[in-house]
Parts: C-alpha cells; structure tokens; sequence
C-alpha cells in the first residue's frame, strides 16, 4: 500500500501574504519617492535660499516619480 502524500494548504495559500508584500510595496515606494523630494527640496533651498520654490518643485517630482513607479509597478504583475 502506498500512502498518498497530499499537500495541504490554507484555504487563502500564500495569496494573502503576496497581496501584503504587494501592498507594503505600493505604500512604501509612494512614501520614499515623496520623502526623497521633500528632503532634496529642503536641501536645495537651505542651499539657494529660494525658500519654498525648490520644496514645492521637488515635492512634485516626487508625486510623480511615485506614481510613475505604481505604473511599473502594475505592469509588472
């Protein structure tokens, strides 16, 4: 007699947990993106003097690499 071997998963496998990398994933790229240009925008106007321009500026490239990175992002999976 030969005993079969079944592999038993969770109802959910591992679903659950790629879909809570993914999102992780999601929120941190849109946190460090913004943050990156936050910081370069407070260095850049400490440097110039230009006091909210380059903050401003650099916040917004910030938004936008963030949600160029979601785009890929997407693509990918």
């Amino acid at each position: 007699m030969h005993k079969r071997h079944e592999r038993r998963q969770k109802p959910d496998g591992g679903k659950s947990l790629y879909a809570f990398t993914y999102i992780t994933q999601v929120g941190s790229t849109i946190a460090a993106s913004i943050l990156a240009g936050v910081l370069i925008g407070k260095l850049f106007d400490r440097l110039f003097g230009t006091s909210p321009w380059m903050l401003l500026i650099f916040s917004m490239l910030g938004v936008g690499a963030s949600i160029k990175s979601l785009f890929d992002l997407s693509k990918e999976k």
